[in-house]
């Protein structure tokens, strides 16, 4: 997936625009939007930031998403700068791309062909590539739309490589899907052996604590904090690709699995959001939520809708608890600091921390410790006939996993907290 230009001796020289269209998301200054581009753009290798700016557009244009006169005044700009690569915060068509490269004389991106290209660069595990291939390829099969005049020509052929008079955008397109079906047969057997290995930790009778959020919002720094893995944090967007598991022992012993997944953003996009699904099936099965958010940012509560707004087109069940983790408190002013943690003091879903100090830690896992209740036990019991009442308990206090029926009675297996197992002791 990743282009060549990427890949040069020299750094890149980009330059970043964020069309501010009026119809477009009203929660988020376009100032911010643009930052976060930049920051995007910082997050791919061997780029060097040579501007950025947000152009106002009422309108966009057909061919060229900008005005005659403001293509003209951004390429005396582009020339002036030496850039390479443009970076357009926002969708741009195949028609515009084609154009824009052509009047520009330079490589255009669009934010799809943007994230893509960080995923490609920051995916690190087996599934974790195949699915930026799939990605990468649906992403392509969108551009096939007489972007390019040799996806025009037409082509003889062999039946089995297309018939006579077929066009090279169908034998492009044909390819391309040829590719997403052996990839997604390849997924496949990887999701069938994560699979696999989710199953025999179910068996493992730990609680899944997952880390979600805003990209950016800290959550491996945090992870590194609780954990002491040395998973990659960066003050860098999209720092963590591949969900990552450890071990954590809470204040009173107790075991848990801490889950660190990739950050959430704004309009990703729908060809990102299909194919990392699996990567966050983590999430669907956690039995607690760390929503950690970036309190120090100016957009603070538009990421946290953005993240809940993705937590539930994935179908998070509403019965999983979520806690709110308040980070970077430390680049906070002394005065919002401790209005802050007044507020956090009065709301027990809060926890305000700081993952580069520390600050903060203690009382955090002591609130997982608490939203996680008491540590649950896998038993086996065997119930004869007689005891149905016993039996109907059970199921009405939703522990039983399984259950098989013998010559003597009923065998279940149940996984329950000690005091579940001591009142059904007394029955």
């Amino acid at each position: 997936m990743s282009d060549p230009i990427f890949q040069r001796e020299r750094p890149t020289r980009a330059y970043i625009l964020h069309p501010d269209l009026k119809a477009a998301d009203a929660r988020r200054m376009p100032e911010h939007r643009l930052a976060e581009a930049v920051s995007l753009a910082a997050a791919l290798p061997n780029i060097e930031v040579a501007g950025s700016e947000v152009v106002r557009l009422p309108k966009p244009h057909a061919g060229h998403l900008f005005g005659t006169g403001k293509l003209a005044e951004l390429k005396e700009r582009l020339d002036e700068g030496e850039v390479d690569l443009v970076l357009v915060d926002g969708p741009v068509s195949p028609v515009q791309q084609r154009n824009l490269e052509k009047e520009w004389g330079v490589k255009l991106l669009d934010r799809t062909g943007l994230i893509l290209e960080i995923f490609a660069d920051r995916a690190r595990t087996r599934e974790g590539v195949l699915q930026v291939e799939l990605a990468a390829l649906s992403y392509q099969r969108t551009r096939l739309v007489r972007a390019w005049t040799h996806l025009e020509r037409q082509r003889g052929g062999l039946g089995f490589v297309g018939g006579p008079g077929e066009t090279q955008i169908e034998a492009d397109r044909r390819a391309i899907d040829d590719q997403v079906i052996r990839i997604k047969r390849q997924l496949s057997k990887v999701v069938k052996t994560r699979e696999l290995h989710r199953a025999a930790r179910r068996k493992v009778p730990f609680p899944i604590v997952a880390l979600v959020g805003y990209t950016n919002a800290g959550k491996s720094t945090l992870f590194n904090r609780m954990t002491g893995a040395d998973v990659m944090a960066k003050d860098m967007l999209f720092a963590t690709l591949d969900p990552t598991m450890r071990g954590i022992t809470l204040p009173s012993g107790r075991k848990v699995i801490l889950s660190d997944t990739v950050g959430f953003i704004s309009d990703l996009p729908h060809e990102l959001v299909a194919a990392f699904r699996a990567t966050l099936e983590e999430v669907l099965e956690a039995d607690l939520i760390l929503h950690v958010r970036d309190i120090a940012h100016p957009e603070t509560e538009e990421q946290a809708a953005d993240v809940g707004e993705i937590l539930e087109s994935l179908g998070v069940d509403e019965d999983v608890p979520l806690l709110e983790v308040w980070n970077k408190i430390d680049a906070l002013s002394p005065q919002m600091r401790d209005a802050l943690l007044v507020q956090d003091a009065r709301r027990n879903d809060i926890q305000a921390v700081s993952a580069i100090t520390g600050e903060g830690l203690d009382a955090l896992l002591s609130a997982i410790e608490t939203r996680l209740g008491e540590e649950r036990y896998d038993e086996v019991l065997k119930l004869p006939f007689e005891r149905g009442r016993a039996r109907a308990w059970l199921h009405e206090q939703n522990v039983v996993r399984a259950e098989t029926e013998t010559e003597e009675g009923w065998q279940l297996e149940v996984n329950w907290s000690s005091s579940q197992r001591h009142r059904f002791k007394s029955l």
